[in-house]
């Protein structure tokens, strides 16, 4: 795979179009591949030995000669590969790309999509759960762009002003936390604990742990709870 070339790609994807009826010739005027069949369009394919901006790039200027244009690629092993693979292919459906596989062992070659135009559904569920985290997200705590790990969720502000809470008040009642903060799952936070902050005393009374003590001291979220009544 390390000495791997664009022109170790042509044979097989040759062999397959040529195995469907078309003539097919590379490096014809500015595309890779080119195969024609009667008088159908011709069928444009640009080669490279893995998925890059260059290679969209080539291909969306391919489709101001034909709507049937595809990217080609080596099937390569490993998981990286089989992870990004969705993501590409969703990418090239959006560009109304074709996407065609090669397995440079055996020259087997497939076709995961095929050009045409293409309008994702939408997720209602995915779209309410945006806006439900938007309208709980206290102010605008995360710079857009945040690393994963260190984005302020509004479920992690929830926790912050529990945690708080306990700092001034000490082992108390889920309900009492709840009423005090504002905080209607108070209870469940403590009870599920992702952040390690919390621990169940005696029945329905947490308490802090070093971690959670640790970290109501730097944030500054939830200080507002500490002075609650």
């Amino acid at each position: 795979m390390a000495d791997m070339r664009e022109t170790d790609l042509y044979p097989p994807v040759k062999a397959f179009l040529e195995g469907q009826g078309y003539e097919v010739k590379g490096d014809v005027a500015e595309a890779d591949v080119v195969a024609c069949r009667g008088d159908a369009p011709p069928v444009i394919v640009e080669l490279k030995t893995s998925f890059s901006l260059a290679l969209l790039h080539q291909a969306v200027a391919r489709l101001s000669i034909s709507d049937t244009v595809y990217v080609c690629v080596p099937r390569k092993p490993g998981m990286a590969f089989h992870r990004a693979l969705k993501d590409n292919i969703a990418l090239c459906r959006r560009l109304g790309l074709g996407v065609i596989l090669v397995r440079l062992s055996d020259g087997h070659v497939e076709v995961p999509c095929d050009p045409g135009p293409y309008a994702p559904r939408k997720s209602a569920k995915r779209r309410d759960r945006l806006l439900r985290e938007f309208a709980r997200r206290d102010g605008d705590p995360s710079p857009g762009g945040s690393v994963r790990g260190g984005v302020v969720t509004a479920y992690r502000q929830d926790a912050m002003r529990v945690a708080a809470y306990l700092v001034a008040h000490g082992p108390s009642k889920g309900a009492v936390v709840a009423k005090a903060t504002g905080v209607t799952r108070a209870t469940r936070i403590m009870a599920d604990d992702h952040y390690g902050w919390f621990e169940r005393v005696q029945t329905g009374v947490y308490a802090l742990t070093k971690k959670g003590a640790a970290a109501s001291e730097t944030a500054e979220i939830g200080k507002d709870a500490a002075s609650s009544p």
